[in-house]
């Protein structure tokens, strides 16, 4: 029999897991999706098969689950699969938990010491037509686009020699070359940060190495026509420490932030450092260059939002002394020196999105989620959804130039989750943002569609899921032009 999950914020309420794999075809609608939305729409999910062999764990440590909308002609149909790494058949054939704390091997159970604990859970990308599972801890696993099951490990038919894969990758919406890097390339705990390319039939092009500052947490990083970003903030890792049974991850306010900036063209030597105070990110709405100068865009920290995070850094903070704004970054490369300039344009969040198009360029428009308390219920806490805490309540739409905004909240019962930009092919419209929401009073998700122009109006569409959804981490757009519906 197996085991209850842990009553923790992790694996209790709507964070419980779901544990569901189904077929659902045409999902009842309230309104009307739009003809032009035609594609498929991927989520990767944490949802593990069994309660933590430890007795807890973080929400970040379930099993990869990747889910699939597929929109066409009006209709959308709902499939979702687990992704049989490693890792989930050996504690399927177990029927129990057999690996210990978040990223730490040497807490695992004896039968899998040594052997791969990936779980691919992050992100799904489609590149070069194969749909890539990610999480940065390992290579990619490939899945089939269309049916969802797992094909295997994707490591560049052998080519790429890093250990591991970022969560978060760059498409250069001109060249379609794919920009990614891996830190701890080189092994657990290792300063190694690899910088790789590929190009847009998925031949791997560029590989280089060089070593951060110290080892660090990088989740994202951006990309412009003429640079690449590499913010390290200290979210640290120590060997040592996880050997005698601690955590991956500690925070260290006494440590620096650093940014390297790269040519895009050249060699990982030329990297240029910048250094400010300790902060936290984990993801970057978009950056571009002006001349001489680069900005970036983004929702900062003083410290890592992760109540497990905190614990592990003897970080006690309420959740609203944590966060800072939506800054924006500018790094002078004309100058000598190794500060930036931060300027705060919006109220705090993150999950940043932008048109595709607008990627690495000069851009006016986007979007991201925050927590607004005018939105959450009046009278008691607010819903729990998802790896922080109190889940997001509010999208964004920002003129970044501006700092102008109008927001959409749906409710005091109702969290959202990370949305996606769907473009259209009308002349000056802006596109559409699809979201999953956290239906608190009924236990139900809907996916909402809003134009993303006029979010402030609502959804034209609300499909109906029937029953709730866990809380994705990330999700990416495929219009159908670009994946070859069978």
């Amino acid at each position: 029999m197996a085991k209850p999950f842990p009553n923790t914020m992790d694996f209790a309420g709507w964070n419980a897991p779901s544990r569901i794999e189904c077929d659902i075809y045409d999902l009842v609608t309230e309104g009307a999706v739009p003809d032009e939305i035609n594609g498929s729409w991927y989520r990767s999910i944490p949802d593990p098969q069994y309660s933590p062999m430890l007795g807890d764990d973080t929400f970040l440590s379930g099993d990869g689950m990747v889910s699939l909308f597929r929109f066409e002609n009006g209709h959308v149909d709902f499939k979702m699969r687990y992704i049989k790494t490693e890792r989930w058949k050996a504690e399927r054939a177990a029927r129990r938990s057999l690996y210990g704390k978040y990223r730490n091997p040497f807490t695992d159970d004896p039968s899998v010491q040594g052997k791969p604990r990936n779980v691919n859970n992050t992100t799904p990308i489609y590149h070069a037509g194969k749909l890539l599972a990610l999480k940065e801890d390992s290579h990619a696993m490939e899945l089939d686009p269309h049916t969802l099951e797992t094909i295997g490990e994707w490591d560049y038919d052998g080519k790429l020699k890093s250990q591991t894969m970022t969560a978060h990758t760059r498409l250069a919406p001109d060249s379609g070359d794919l920009y990614f890097f891996g830190y701890e390339a080189g092994g657990l705990a290792t300063k190694d940060v690899s910088f790789c390319v590929a190009d847009k039939k998925g031949n791997l092009t560029r590989e280089e190495w060089f070593e951060a500052p110290y080892v660090a947490l990088m989740h994202d990083f951006a990309v412009t026509r003429e640079q690449v970003i590499f913010p390290v903030f200290p979210i640290t890792a120590d060997l040592n420490r996880m050997k005698a049974g601690g955590h991956h991850w500690v925070f260290e306010q006494d440590k620096e932030s650093f940014v390297g900036i790269l040519p895009r063209d050249a060699h990982v030597k030329h990297m240029r450092w910048f250094r400010g105070p300790a902060r936290s990110s984990f993801h970057f709405m978009n950056a571009f260059s002006e001349g001489n100068r680069v900005h970036m865009y983004f929702g900062v920290s003083k410290v890592p939002p992760f109540p497990f995070m905190q614990e592990a850094s003897g970080i006690h903070l309420r959740p609203d002394q944590v966060r800072i704004g939506f800054v924006r970054w500018t790094f002078d490369l004309s100058k000598p020196g190794d500060t930036w300039e931060e300027t705060i344009i919006g109220p705090s969040g993150d999950m940043p999105r932008t048109a595709i198009k607008d990627q690495m360029t000069d851009f006016d428009i986007g979007y991201y989620q925050t927590f607004d308390p005018r939105n959450a219920p009046q009278n008691g806490p607010p819903p729990i959804a998802g790896p922080v805490g109190a889940g997001f309540n509010t999208i964004v739409r920002m003129e970044v130039k501006t700092g102008k905004y109008t927001t959409l909240g749906l409710g005091p019962t109702v969290t959202v989750q990370e949305h996606i930009h769907i473009p259209s092919k009308r002349p000056g419209h802006e596109g559409y943002l699809a979201f999953v929401c956290d239906m608190h009073d009924q236990q139900l998700s809907e996916v909402a569609i809003v134009e993303a122009e006029h979010i402030e109006k609502g959804p034209i569409a609300r499909i109906k899921v029937p029953f709730r959804l866990r809380v994705q981490v990330h999700g990416n757009w495929v219009p159908s032009e670009e994946l070859a519906i069978l």
